[in-house]
């Protein structure tokens, strides 16, 4: 019983939560209280109650309540990125069977695993497939109609309005005549989304205003009013819009589990790599060092050094993926959290687990804001009388994650690396367009669109009145005008990062009063914000001001 008593007592330690793109806090604060950033301030921050009065101290005394001072201080930010630690793997897994399944949800449930365990009766490396077909490995789009603006509008003759609805907020709205069809191509960008549609010429008896056009696609509009866009580049503008979620790169974590390892902390800490977890790592991409790296980096260092030295890259499809493997990022003695680690993988959506053993993984195990979804894969033989070996793959993620493809095959084992290649890339990457649909990342993605539209309509209202000889504006110097959106794509959380920046910028040129957020030691307390609760990472997006995300968004930016 004392032995027991002890053992979860050792668990109680805090461990890191990783924040998501929002990175750690960087200020001195808890709750709602500044932390004080000098000795004198601590010596002086206790209530007049508490005081004692002032008796000498040896210089031995000083030195060491200084010290403890100091480790206090510098303790104190990573504390910030700690939570309190799961209670330890209880003694039931070993009751499941001598083959231990690759995955096991949470006890307190939140998450989906594919296979289901009860389809885990025959996983024999020997069995037939059945239900597989390899040409079924489509990737997902993540927004199919974000190019329709540049596939029918861009090459033709067309017009683009503004407004702003009391009910849906700023409207963008385009109208392109395509003669030889005889048809009307409209779409009406709003900040939930955009609503395209095609009416035949024949319909109207004259063709009909703006506002007739947006009300056909949608009946909440209510302005009576749309004001033209003159300024000669809007339709690089616009297509920067439309296609902001269109990127052609992505990020996934690896992670490596031995034997055994059932915890965040011992999957973070290994360093030596196996010969078979280097053939893995050779089936998803190419091994590149990234001093120099041009291409897509995935947020690393490839001039400094400072996220490793070697990192694993590859082209598949027209897309370019970059893996955070947690074996060639920094490893920090003394740090048993591995925080360098987890900085990167904690921030990625997706992951790929490679097991060494039969240990499985735990679906929650890795404590993040943004890590949805795990790709678990074994390595194990294809018979007992033969070396040829074959991949067990699996499959979990939260709950509100969609399902999506493609399909496991049954049983999920892969003997052909080429095809274990390409069904875990299509994976991963259709597994991250998934989690995207996921309740925080589609709250966050809203907020994203809602900005970037709102900058769109600054921009496209201050140029077209540059364009009319307005003096107000045409009189401002060109590097104080707006900045232009179309800064290249990142991601939707550069892009939300992104958004802010414009916007701060369009509403300082327009003279738009802005709501400045407060930081949290600014805000007034509330009773979700008591002195003993501590958050374990920032707020949510769509909770946030413009500077309270600014000061929470991670400085890194993919290129």
């Amino acid at each position: 019983m004392e032995r027991e008593k002890r053992n979860d007592m050792s668990f109680s330690r805090k461990r890191s939560f990783t924040f998501g793109a929002y990175g750690g806090v960087d200020r001195f604060t808890c709750g709602d209280e500044t932390r004080p950033e000098t000795a004198e301030e601590i010596l002086l921050d206790s209530p007049a109650g508490d005081r004692k009065p002032f008796l000498p101290a040896s210089s031995n005394q000083r030195d060491t309540e200084l010290f403890e001072i100091i480790e206090k201080l510098q303790g104190s930010r990573i504390d910030e990125q700690r939570c309190e630690f799961p209670l330890p793997l209880k003694s039931q897994l070993l009751t499941i069977g001598a083959d231990l399944p690759l995955i096991l949800p949470p006890k307190l449930g939140g998450y989906w695993v594919d296979p289901p365990l009860q389809r885990l009766v025959d996983v024999s490396p020997t069995s037939s497939y059945y239900g597989f077909v390899p040409e079924c490995y489509d990737i997902m789009e993540r927004d199919r109609e974000a190019k329709i603006y540049h596939k029918f509008f861009r090459s033709r003759y067309h017009h683009s309005f503004t407004a702003v609805d009391l009910a849906l907020g700023h409207l963008v709205l385009s109208v392109c005549l395509e003669e030889e069809e005889s048809k009307l191509r409209v779409i009406l960008r709003m900040k939930e989304c955009s609503l395209n549609g095609a009416f035949s010429v024949s319909l109207f008896p004259n063709i009909p205003s703006a506002v007739e056009l947006a009300k056909m696609l949608c009946d909440g509009v209510t302005v009576s009013k749309f004001e033209v866009v003159s300024y000669l580049k809007a339709p690089e503008l616009i297509t920067t819009f439309d296609e902001h979620r269109v990127s052609p790169n992505f990020k996934f974590g690896v992670l490596y589990q031995k034997d055994r390892q059932f915890n965040e902390e011992d999957i973070l800490s290994n360093n030596e790599e196996s010969e078979e977890f280097k053939e893995l790592l050779s089936i998803l991409g190419e091994t590149i060092q990234l001093q120099g790296f041009t291409r897509f980096r995935g947020g690393l260092d490839v001039c400094h050094g400072q996220t490793g030295r070697d990192a694993v890259f590859t082209s598949f499809h027209g897309r370019e993926i970059m893996f955070h493997v947690a074996t060639k990022l920094p490893f920090t003695d003394g740090d048993p959290q591995q925080l360098q680690r987890k900085r990167h993988i904690g921030n990625d959506i997706v992951a790929l687990v490679y097991q060494e053993g039969q240990s499985p993984f735990l679906s929650d195990v890795i404590k993040s804001h943004f890590l949805h979804c795990f790709l678990v894969v074994r390595r194990i033989k294809r018979a007992e009388d033969t070396s040829e070996t074959a991949y067990q793959v699996s499959v979990t993620a939260r709950e509100d994650v969609p399902p999506f493809g493609p399909v496991l095959p049954d049983p999920p084992i892969f003997t052909d690396r080429a095809l274990l290649r390409e069904f875990l890339l299509t994976k991963l990457i259709n597994a991250e367009i998934s989690c995207y649909k996921a309740q925080q990342f589609s709250r966050l993605e809203l907020r994203t669109r809602s900005l970037l539209l709102e900058s769109l309509h600054a921009e496209l209202c201050t140029r077209s009145q540059c364009m009319m000889g307005d003096p107000s504006i045409a009189s401002l110097p060109s590097s104080e005008g707006p900045r232009m959106v179309s800064e290249g794509s990142g991601g939707f959380i550069e892009n939300f990062k992104r958004a802010i920046r414009v916007r701060s910028h369009s509403f300082e040129t327009l003279g738009v009063p802005r709501r400045i957020g407060g930081s949290a030691s600014q805000r007034p307390k509330t009773e979700k914000d008591g002195e003993g609760d501590r958050s374990p990472g920032p707020l949510p997006a769509d909770s946030l001001g413009p500077s309270e995300i600014r000061d929470q968004a991670s400085p890194q930016e993919d290129t």
